[in-house]
């Protein structure tokens, strides 16, 4: 298996067309890191218009939590696209160049096979998160320094330490980490019937596009669907940046506001993660390899 994974990695990072996805994410980083840095005070006053007349801000409002936490509601929107652009040409690429059935000609099982195959993709989709966290996090704090993150939610605003923050920062990195690992499972999953990349790549965006949709709609039948959807729980790492208050109004330092609906969250990820494996390696052991 150890052998078949750095077979598989080697085959990841030896294409140039792996790294388009590390260089289209550092530049959306620096675009908006340069564009907040240039005009971020405009930007700032638009966003806190509303609040200027009930509260007194003291500090740096724009530092690099807050720039940090402004690119990951641009960026992991479509992230996705990047990350099945690798999982859903896992099993199609290698039917699209004839290798597959040569490769199971080696005498290696078919789950050991598959197995390492969505590993690799796992720590590819590993590596391209923790390049966002190195660029977006660490970058906009040295760009713009550090103080209390303040966000502005629906209804109130939240402000948390700048001491409090960068555990809750990692706690959203892997929770979104989860959310991608889930698309990378549908992407390669669908690649198992697929000759060619394309047909795996469009049906995976387009399951997350419908999803999408049918988790923000305010219709009762919808509703009734939408704890199941992938893409309901996906948003959900913002969570880890609301706090509680106790009796007194007094945040509790070091609290999650919605701690067992952010737990809940992560296990209907994890389910459909092992579910669409699980799928995958009982499809393929099934499947008759002529390509």
């Amino acid at each position: 298996m150890w052998k078949l994974l750095q077979i598989e990695l080697y085959k990841i990072y030896r294409r140039p067309r792996t790294y388009i996805s590390f260089a289209a994410i550092t530049a959306l980083i620096c675009v908006i890191q340069l564009g907040l840095k240039v005009d971020g005070e405009a930007y700032l006053d638009f966003l806190m218009n509303s609040l200027k007349d009930n509260f007194d801000f003291d500090g740096k409002i724009l530092n690099g939590y807050l720039v940090c936490y402004v690119i990951l509601q641009l960026l992991l929107i479509h992230v996705p696209l990047l990350i099945s652009l690798i999982a859903a040409d896992m099993i199609s690429g290698e039917a699209n160049m004839g290798t597959l059935r040569l490769l199971l000609t080696k005498p290696v099982s078919k789950t050991n096979f598959i197995l390492a195959k969505f590993f690799a993709s796992a720590i590819y989709t590993l590596t391209l998160l923790t390049w966002i966290a190195v660029f977006a996090l660490a970058g906009s704090i040295w760009l713009f320094g550090a103080d209390d993150l303040i966000i502005q939610k629906t209804s109130y605003v939240v402000q948390i330490a700048s001491n409090d923050v960068l555990w809750r920062y990692i706690g959203a990195f892997f929770f979104a980490y989860l959310s991608m690992l889930t698309v990378a499972a549908i992407g390669f999953f669908f690649s198992i019937f697929a000759e060619n990349s394309i047909g795996p790549i469009i049906t995976t965006m387009s399951i997350i596009i419908v999803f999408t949709i049918l988790s923000t709609m305010s219709i009762p039948i919808f509703q009734k669907i939408q704890p199941y959807l992938f893409t309901t729980h996906m948003v959900n790492w913002k969570e880890f940046f609301d706090e509680q208050v106790n009796d007194q109004n007094v945040v509790v330092s070091g609290s999650i506001q919605n701690m067992p609906g952010l737990l809940s969250s992560a296990l209907v990820l994890v389910l459909h993660i092992v579910g669409l494996v699980t799928a995958s390696v009982i499809v393929f052991r099934k499947k008759d390899v002529l390509s």
